[in-house]
């Protein structure tokens, strides 16, 4: 990844950006229009969402219920004390996702499957605020969640220790998802540079930038051509979320952006559940706030990806 600043780059683009979307206030689920989505389902069991990420608090009382599982691998919430970071960071994002609608997480899809793959024990991030997994470890993640049966994935991370050839099996794994119809839903990384990565590079993965709740790309977010092509960007700036011990916290980065546009994937397939995996990652990623630019993706908006099916649907 080369490292050079993004902040010219974004600032040139962020008037586009403000003219856009900057009627929308404080409110991140406003921004990117999924308000009226949620209004229109809650999500379907059947629509399994794949959260590889640290492990969560169970007991938290805005995260009980039967629609949230877990399978093998990586660390047991058990054996992770409830502050640790690795905790606190899969517990706000999966809060995002799948806590109850009356609490003060986002709660996109809750009535969708949350199947959670730990794969941070004791994690440092070292990138502004996302965790890293080893390319190695990744690709068995999300083997194990396209083989267990997941619809979309939510990749809250960075990678440790890039090289070329310790990326090939992660390469090979994402190459899997997209061959199973499973959409890949990413962080950009944190780190505020211009570059790719083997995540965000791959044609099948949505990259995700953070902007603030102007709708304002975020100086930290990392920012690439693939992402600019592909991506999309979402809120990432004061995020409320769940946290563990029954807390809410408020936390920014990439990682808090992903799952806007993975719920509204998630919402999208529970809306139209005949759709297959390209219908709905091409309503997402070309139903969008302002235009592409080369390296700064514009913003989600899942209420014209919902019209875009809309119309697909009638035209079979």
């Amino acid at each position: 990844m080369l490292a050079l600043s993004a902040k010219s780059l974004i600032d040139l683009a962020a008037c586009t950006q403000t003219t856009v979307c900057g009627e929308s206030g404080e409110d991140p689920l406003h921004l990117v229009r999924l308000t009226q989505l949620m209004d229109l389902t809650s999500g379907r069991p059947e629509i399994v969402i794949g959260l590889i990420d640290g492990p969560l608090d169970r007991d938290h009382p805005d995260l009980s219920g039967d629609s949230i599982r877990q399978i093998s691998g990586g660390s047991d919430g058990a054996s992770v004390k409830a502050d640790s970071q690795a905790c606190t960071h899969g517990t706000f994002v999966a809060g995002m996702l799948s806590a109850r609608r009356d609490s003060a997480a986002p709660a996109i899809c809750p009535d969708c499957t949350l199947l959670v793959r730990p794969i941070f024990g004791k994690v440092i991030a070292t990138d502004g605020g996302a965790p890293s997994a080893t390319p190695e470890e990744l690709g068995a993640a999300i083997i194990e969640c396209v083989e267990a049966g997941v619809r979309n994935l939510n990749l809250s991370l960075a990678l440790a220790r890039p090289s070329t050839k310790r990326e090939y099996a992660l390469e090979e794994a994402l190459g899997h998802a997209m061959r199973r119809g499973v959409i890949v839903v990413a962080a950009a990384g944190n780190q505020g540079t211009i570059g790719s990565s083997a995540i965000t590079r791959h044609p099948w993965v949505i990259s995700v930038a953070a902007c603030d709740l102007l709708g304002r790309a975020l100086v930290t977010s990392n920012l690439a051509g693939s992402i600019g092509r592909r991506g999309l960007g979402a809120p990432g700036e004061r995020i409320t979320s769940l946290g563990p011990d029954g807390e809410v916290r408020t936390l920014s980065g990439t990682s808090f952006a992903v799952p806007f546009v993975t719920g509204a994937v998630a919402l999208l397939w529970s809306a139209f559940p005949s759709s297959t995996a390209a219908e709905v990652r091409a309503a997402v990623t070309q139903s969008h706030r302002g235009g592409r630019t080369s390296i700064l993706p514009p913003l989600l908006d899942a209420s014209a990806a919902y019209h875009a099916m809309t119309v697909g649907q009638a035209g079979r």
